[in-house]
C-alpha cells in the first residue's frame, strides 16, 4: 500500500466542523493498518494532532508535510508498526510532552485543551515537575479547571486536566465597537483584521465578524498567542454564515 500513497485520494477535513474532524483522524490512525497511509487536507498547521497520536500510540506515526502553508495544509500520515501505547477509558486524551518538541508544547496544549469539551479530562505526562503548563492555563483560564496530580516520580509526572465552562463577562457589560464581513477578503487578511481587532479592544468590549467557513483556527490561535482572557461566542454556526462574538473579558 505505501507504494501507493501517492494516488491515495485526500480526505479534505475542512469541510466538518474542528471537534468532527478531529474525532475522525483520531479513529482512522486507530484502525489504519501497519504499513498503510491516509493523505487528509487541513486548513491550519495540524500539528498537535502529530504529538497526539504518538503519545496515545507510540513512535510508530509518519508524518510528511505534502503542502503547507495559508488554508491548505496537507499532510500523509503512515502507521509504520503496531501501536505501542495503552487503551484509556477514563479520559478523553493524551499528550505526552516527554515526545513534543519544547519549541512546540505551548501551542499544542493550548490548541489540545481548546479541542475539548466541558468536562473532559486530558493526561499530561512530562520528565519533570509541568509546573509551566499550571501557570499556562493559570494565565489563561484562571480557575476554569481542575488539576489532579496522578503520579509524581523522577522522569515520569503525571496529570490530569479536566476543563470547566469558561468564564464570560456580563452581556450587559459588553460593548460591541466593531462588525466587520471577512468573506470579501483573501484569508490572510481575515486573520490580520481579527487581530488587529482584537488588539484594539478594551477590558468590557466586544467585537462582531461573519465568516464563509468555521474560524475555530482563528480562536486557537488567539487562545495561543493573547495574554489577555477573551470569550467566543458562535451568534450564528454556518452552514454557509458564521457570525462569531469576540470580547475581552475583565480584569
Amino acid at each position: 500500500m505505501t507504494r501507493e500513497t501517492a494516488q491515495i485520494e485526500a480526505l479534505d477535513v475542512r469541510v466538518l466542523v474542528p471537534i468532527d474532524r478531529h474525532t475522525l483522524l483520531l479513529r482512522m490512525f486507530k484502525e489504519l493498518p501497519v504499513g498503510e497511509s491516509f493523505v487528509f487536507i487541513n486548513d491550519h498547521d495540524p500539528l498537535p494532532l502529530y504529538y497526539e497520536f504518538r503519545s496515545i500510540h507510540g513512535d510508530v506515526v509518519g508524518w510528511e508535510y505534502l503542502q503547507r502553508g495559508g488554508i491548505d495544509w496537507t499532510v500523509r500520515v503512515t502507521r509504520t508498526e503496531h501501536s505501542q501505547g495503552r487503551e484509556f477509558s477514563d479520559i478523553a486524551t493524551l499528550m505526552d510532552l516527554r515526545k513534543v518538541a519544547a519549541t512546540d508544547w505551548r501551542y499544542v496544549v493550548l490548541h489540545r485543551y481548546g479541542m475539548m469539551a466541558k468536562g473532559d479530562t486530558m493526561e499530561i505526562i512530562a520528565a519533570e515537575d509541568p509546573k509551566h503548563v499550571q501557570a499556562l492555563l493559570h494565565e489563561k483560564f484562571g480557575g476554569q479547571y481542575d488539576w489532579v496530580d496522578k503520579k509524581r516520580e523522577p522522569g515520569e509526572y503525571v496529570v490530569h486536566i479536566t476543563k470547566a465552562a469558561a468564564g464570560k463577562p456580563r452581556a450587559a457589560e459588553t460593548r460591541i465597537v466593531a462588525d466587520f464581513d471577512l468573506r470579501p477578503h483573501a484569508p490572510a487578511q481575515r486573520h490580520e483584521m481579527v487581530f488587529s481587532a482584537f488588539d484594539q479592544l478594551q477590558a468590557g468590549e466586544a467585537f462582531r465578524f461573519t465568516n464563509d467557513h468555521d474560524p475555530k483556527p482563528l480562536y486557537y490561535q488567539l487562545e495561543a498567542e493573547s495574554r489577555e482572557p477573551f470569550t467566543w461566542d458562535y451568534l450564528e454556526a454556518g452552514p454557509e454564515v458564521w457570525r462569531v462574538k469576540v470580547a475581552k473579558a475583565h480584569e
